[in-house]
C-alpha cells in the first residue's frame, strides 16, 4: 500500500495564488464587478437618450472587460523584469501615439485628445498611465542608486551628457504636459502633475519646495483660464453659479432624489444626466441604491487606496515603494477630482471613477497598472 507524501512542488498557478495579494486583487476585482452593473443600468439610460438599445454600452463594454481581466491576471505572473519591458513598451506606445494627438487628432467634445482606429478609439493620456507610473517610479529608484538619497540637489543628476539625469526626464515630461494641455486637457495635465509630485516628495523632495510647485500649478490653472474657453466658462459657471451649470445641477439633484436607500425603479433624474454612465456615474448610483451603499462604494475605494500606501510603507524595494505610491496617487488623485465635480464642490472636469465609469481607455490602463503592481508586490515578499 503506497503512501502520499507531502506535495514538495507547486504549480505556477498555485504559487500565484498565495503570494498574490488577495485582499488588493479582490478590492479591484469588486470595482471591475461594479463598474459592470453600471454599465449596465446607468449605461441603459444614456443609450436611450441617442436612440440605440438599452444594452448599446455594455456590449460595447464587454470586449473591453474581457482585455482587462487579460491584462489584469496575466500581468500579475511576471517578473520585475518582465514588468519592466511591459512598462517601458506601454509608456513608448503612449509617447509615439501622443503627437498623433497633434498632427492628426479625432475630435470627441471638442478636445483633440483621442485617436480613431475604426472600430474604437483611444486616449494616449490615458493608456501610457501605467507606463508613466512605473518607469518614473524605476527612474527615481535608479538615480537614488547612482547618486545616493540626495538626488535632486546634486549637480551630477543634473549633467546633460547623463543618460540618468533630471534634465531628460523633465524635458520629456513638461512636453508630454504641453500636448496634453493642448488638446485641451486640463483636469488630465494636473493629474499628471499631481502624480508627479507626489513621487518626488516620496522620494525625498523637501517638502519647503510644496509652495513653488503649488505656484507653478497656480499660474497653469490661469495660463488654461485665459487661454481655454471651456475651462474659463466651467469656471465662471462654478464661481457664480450662472452659466451652463445643467449636469453638476441634475449631478446633485440625483443623488439628493435617491435618499439613504435609494429611488429605485422610481430613478428619473439620472435620465437627464448626459453623463450618467461615464464622468457623473457616482450620481446614477447614489439615486440608484441611496447614500448608505454609495457610501459603502467610497469605503471600498479608501480601502483600495489604503493598502495601496500600506504596500508603498512596507515594501523591501524602493522601486516598488514609488511604484505603490504613484499608484496611489494617481487612484486617489483621480477619484478626488471625480468626486468633487460629481458633488458641485469644485468646476467638471470630465475625469471618470476608475474602474467604475464607462471608458475603455481607463478600464484597460488601470487593469495594466494594477496587474503589474500586483507582480511587483509578490516579487517584493516571496522573493529574496
Amino acid at each position: 500500500m503506497f503512501k502520499i507524501g507531502p506535495r514538495t512542488e507547486e504549480s505556477k498557478l498555485t504559487s500565484w495564488y498565495y503570494e498574490i495579494d488577495r485582499r488588493l486583487l479582490g478590492g479591484v476585482l469588486l470595482m471591475i464587478f461594479i463598474g459592470m452593473l453600471f454599465a449596465l443600468s446607468a449605461g441603459s439610460v444614456a443609450a436611450e437618450r441617442i436612440g440605440q438599445p438599452w444594452h448599446f454600452f455594455l456590449v460595447k463594454a464587454i470586449p473591453f472587460y474581457i482585455m482587462g481581466f487579460v491584462f489584469l491576471f496575466g500581468s500579475s505572473f511576471l517578473t520585475k523584469k518582465q514588468v519592466l519591458f511591459l512598462a517601458a513598451l506601454n509608456l513608448g506606445v503612449g509617447l509615439a501615439l501622443l503627437p498623433v494627438t497633434v498632427v492628426s487628432p479625432h475630435m470627441i467634445k471638442n478636445s483633440a485628445r483621442f485617436i480613431s482606429f475604426g472600430f474604437f478609439n483611444i486616449m494616449p493620456s490615458d493608456i501610457m498611465k501605467p507606463g508613466f507610473v512605473i518607469m518614473t517610479a524605476w527612474f527615481l529608484a535608479q538615480m537614488k542608486q547612482r547618486y545616493g538619497e540626495s538626488i535632486f540637489f546634486n549637480r551630477e543628476a543634473w549633467r546633460f551628457d547623463k543618460l540618468f539625469s533630471w534634465v531628460w526626464y523633465l524635458l520629456v515630461f513638461f512636453i508630454v504636459i504641453a500636448i496634453i494641455f493642448r488638446h485641451p486637457d486640463f483636469g488630465t495635465s494636473i493629474l499628471y502633475l499631481a502624480v508627479f509630485s507626489a513621487m518626488i516628495f516620496i522620494a525625498g523632495l523637501p517638502l519647503s519646495v510644496l509652495p513653488f510647485i503649488g505656484i507653478g500649478v497656480g499660474l497653469l490653472g490661469v495660463v488654461a483660464f485665459f487661454t481655454l474657453g471651456h475651462v474659463q466658462r466651467r469656471v465662471i459657471s462654478f464661481v457664480t453659479g450662472t452659466g451652463d451649470t445643467y449636469q453638476v445641477d441634475n449631478s446633485v439633484d440625483s443623488i439628493r432624489h435617491g435618499g439613504l436607500l435609494g429611488a429605485g425603479d422610481d430613478a428619473f433624474v439620472k435620465q437627464f444626466l448626459p453623463d450618467a454612465h461615464t464622468d457623473f456615474i457616482f450620481a446614477a448610483i447614489a439615486e440608484d441604491l441611496g447614500a448608505i451603499m454609495a457610501c459603502g462604494l467610497l469605503v471600498l475605494l479608501f480601502y483600495v487606496f489604503r493598502r495601496l500606501v500600506k504596500t508603498a510603507m512596507n515594501s523591501r524595494d524602493l522601486f516598488l515603494t514609488y511604484a505603490a505610491g504613484g499608484t496611489a496617487a494617481l487612484f486617489g488623485t483621480q477619484i478626488c477630482i471625480n468626486m468633487l465635480s460629481t458633488l458641485k464642490l469644485f468646476a467638471p472636469k470630465g475625469m471618470t471613477l476608475p474602474f467604475i465609469s464607462y471608458g475603455g481607455s481607463s478600464l484597460l490602463a488601470y487593469c495594466l497598472l494594477f496587474g503589474m503592481l500586483l507582480a511587483l508586490i509578490r516579487e517584493d515578499k516571496w522573493k529574496k
